[in-house]
């Protein structure tokens, strides 16, 4: 089944209409077989038990549930998405079956995560509190490793050809040559005590600038039959670790490129587990695209000067020059064609790159020998040329598998880009069919069923009645389409533990439904206001959430203006200073959006009160989802439910879970968009939030903020 036909199951599915269930692992095996097919060791229950002792927490019953369900998932073979609300303690749950499995079978299980800050606590908190206190039970330590990408480590190559960052070729200014060379200076001196290389390890940070000129990427690397230093690549160390580890943390986008990939990047391995799962779709779409940039190419063409022929360079730039001017007539937004000009720049820029990889040649052991720097720029400019080779090919081919945009800004200029439709079909033939796949998260189920994200994840559909963790439905109306027939053989089990939280009695949901409908572009001044009352009856501590980097910015200035408490707002500093911040003064605002719908953990009362300024749909001129919503339509499907509020249910489940982050906290959820309560689709979208109590009533949620504030002093 190709990449279109993925598609079309969603366009006959019932993604809009009642959802699909999905099956519960109890309904397939008694609850000892697990135990049973692992009896030489204690059984998970067991280990979970004295983990949690060792580290002095308590049981929780959908910790308990999980583990469970995800030792059966190890044991039978069969895939398994588990729902896991915040407070569940879900790593774990996964993290105890994982390493009783990879010490029992010898087997690694590779543990991937969307976020660095995840990686670390795995690997910096959970797994060495479990290691110590599992060791004595499974009768040896069990090991573990990370694994990043080449270019987060650093080139030891590199270094040595003293390459200076203040004549790096992207032309930035963002650093004064001073800063740049005091970062290198940094660089040069942890280099020698440095363990692991690792980028995350060097504190304080620098520039990604100063970063890239000490590193490269798999395109830029010479290879360790060429390298003086491969005995002791930081790179290699860390991937010769990992494949001697029983569990190997990664991240979303080394695990797609590891089944995408002929190489293999990550040791064998016969179970993943992929925690924060709803990032996986569009980290994978992520790693599979291509850009060509009028930036780099212009870069790429003065890089040329010195491993190419002048009249070839000449030509090239001449080349370069027209497909800019093809760039620069053609239309902002997706192309569903190619015009002659496209066509005819794009073949001969195909044919330029071509040519100039023939006559520049592999990289030789004589080039680094002579020139250890110039031998690595050599292999990136050769990398360069054949990502030309490859975006031309495939856009140029006007594939429906494929979508095709131009963007322009004032950082970037001029690139054309292209993505997958679909990635489901990669999961499925190269991810799911080599391991047994565990899929966790806060937010899995759109709507009450887990069948979105299945089907992103190229999962069969399921039968009705196999299911006994989605009760929810959408309104029938909202689509036109029958179901899908039921996969006849299910591959995959799915659980919802809910979680320990009790959020109907900890948190209202307010849906301002009184005010007007949000307009394209602004904030209505009813909306302003509505905010500035509710910050002040929750005496600020609250969360702004915003669908656009414009609204954030009005809104920031608008609190500014009219409340007296510190307001913060995206882009005045780093994320995590912004978030450290919010915490530490207890009664500020921060106002963001994207990054902070899913990256806000802030217990107690410094987040009494989450606003969200209007339901997340994608843009309509998102190139990539709007694509996927006219297939779907053209197909007989409801592309709109399908797409775009699958896509906002999600979000709001996760910008909706900022507001609990532990069993003491109370406060609102206030929602300025009337359509969550008045449009078709609102009972769907509200099905895939937490279970919060419900109201429209302002003054109820004014005086409720105003008690919470007052049990506050």
């Amino acid at each position: 089944m190709g990449l279109v036909e993925d598609l079309s199951d969603v366009a006959s599915s019932p993604a809009s209409d009642s959802p699909s269930p999905s099956s519960s692992p109890s309904d397939s095996l008694p609850d000892s077989l697990s135990s049973s097919l692992h009896s030489s060791l204690p059984s998970v229950e067991e280990l979970l038990e004295k983990a949690v002792t060792a580290i002095g927490g308590q049981e929780r019953t959908g910790q308990q549930q999980m583990a469970t369900a995800v030792d059966r998932a190890m044991a039978t073979g069969k895939h398994l998405a588990v729902q896991a609300g915040t407070g569940t303690g879900k790593s774990l749950a996964y993290l105890v079956p994982a390493l009783r499995h990879a010490v029992e079978t010898g087997h690694t299980v590779v543990v991937s995560t969307a976020t660095i800050a995840l990686q670390h606590q795995l690997c910096r908190r959970d797994l060495p509190l479990l290691v110590d206190a599992l060791a004595e039970d499974l009768g040896r330590r069990p090991t573990f490793a990370l694994l990043k990408g080449r270019n987060n480590y650093l080139c030891l190559n590199a270094l040595d050809a003293g390459n200076d960052p203040d004549t790096d070729d992207e032309g930035t200014t963002a650093l004064i040559p001073s800063e740049k060379g005091l970062q290198a200076q940094r660089i040069h001196e942890w280099a020698l005590n440095t363990d692991t290389g690792d980028r995350d390890d060097l504190k304080p940070g620098v520039s990604d600038v100063v970063w890239k000129t000490f590193s490269v990427d798999t395109q830029s690397c010479i290879g360790s039959s060429l390298c003086t230093f491969s005995a002791e690549c930081f790179a290699e160390q860390a991937r010769q670790q990992a494949y001697q580890a029983d569990i190997v943390v990664t991240n979303h986008a080394m695990l797609a490129i590891d089944a995408a990939s002929p190489i293999n990047l990550l040791p064998d391995h016969d179970v993943v587990i992929i925690d924060e799962a709803h990032e996986l779709e569009s980290r994978v779409t992520n790693v599979i695209a291509g850009t060509l940039s009028a930036t780099g190419l212009e870069m790429l063409g003065k890089r040329l000067i010195h491993y190419a022929g002048e009249e070839d360079v000449d030509n090239f730039q001449d080349t370069i020059e027209h497909t800019i001017t093809a760039m620069e007539n053609s239309p902002i937004g997706r192309w569903d064609s190619l015009t002659d000009q496209q066509t005819a720049a794009l073949t001969v820029l195909r044919s330029s790159a071509s040519a100039l990889l023939t006559s520049i040649g592999p990289v030789q052991e004589a080039d680094i020998l002579s020139n250890p720097k110039k031998a690595t720029a050599k292999k990136q400019t050769i990398g360069n040329l054949n990502q030309i080779v490859d975006v031309c090919d495939v856009v140029m081919a006007s594939s429906p598998t494929h979508v095709v945009w131009m963007s322009h800004d004032e950082r970037r200029g001029y690139e054309i880009h292209v993505a997958p439709l679909s990635v489901s079909a990669v999961l499925r033939d190269h991810l799911f069919a080599d391991s047994t796949v565990i899929l966790t998260s806060a937010t899995l189920q759109a709507g009450g069923s887990f069948q979105t994200m299945a089907r992103q994840w190229g999962l069969p559909s399921q039968s009705q009645d196999s299911d006994t963790s989605a009760t929810a439905s959408s309104p029938a109306s909202a689509s036109p389409t029958a179901p899908a027939p039921a996969s006849t053989t299910s591959t995959w089990e799915s659980l919802d533990v809910g979680s320990p939280f009790d959020h109907r009695s900890s948190g209202i949901l307010y849906v301002a439904a009184d005010l007007p409908r949000p307009a394209q572009g602004t904030t209505s001044p009813a909306t302003l206001q509505r905010m500035e009352d509710l910050i002040n009856a929750a005496g600020g501590r609250t969360l702004v959430l915003c669908s656009s980097r414009r609204a954030a910015d009005e809104v920031a200035s608008y609190l500014d203006d009219h409340v007296s408490y510190p307001v913060l707002c995206q882009g005045q500093a780093t994320m995590s200073s912004l978030i450290t911040d919010f915490a530490e003064q207890e009664e500020s605002c921060l106002v963001g959006t994207l990054g902070l719908w899913q990256g806000v953990d802030v217990p107690g009362p410094s987040c009494s009160l989450v606003i969200i300024d209007r339901i997340p749909f994608p843009r309509p001129d998102d190139p990539l989802m709007s694509a996927r919503l006219d297939f779907i339509n053209e197909h007989g499907g409801n592309g709109f439910m399908s797409v775009s509020a699958s896509h906002a249910a999600l979000l709001l489940a996760q910008g909706t879970g900022r507001l609990l982050r532990s069993s003491t906290d109370r406060g609102v959820i206030a929602v300025m968009d009337s359509r969550l309560v008045t449009a078709r689709y609102g009972s769907y979208l509200r099905k895939s939030l937490p279970p919060y109590w419900e109201t429209t009533n302002t003054e109820v949620v004014l005086n409720s903020l105003r008690r919470i504030t007052g049990s506050l002093h």
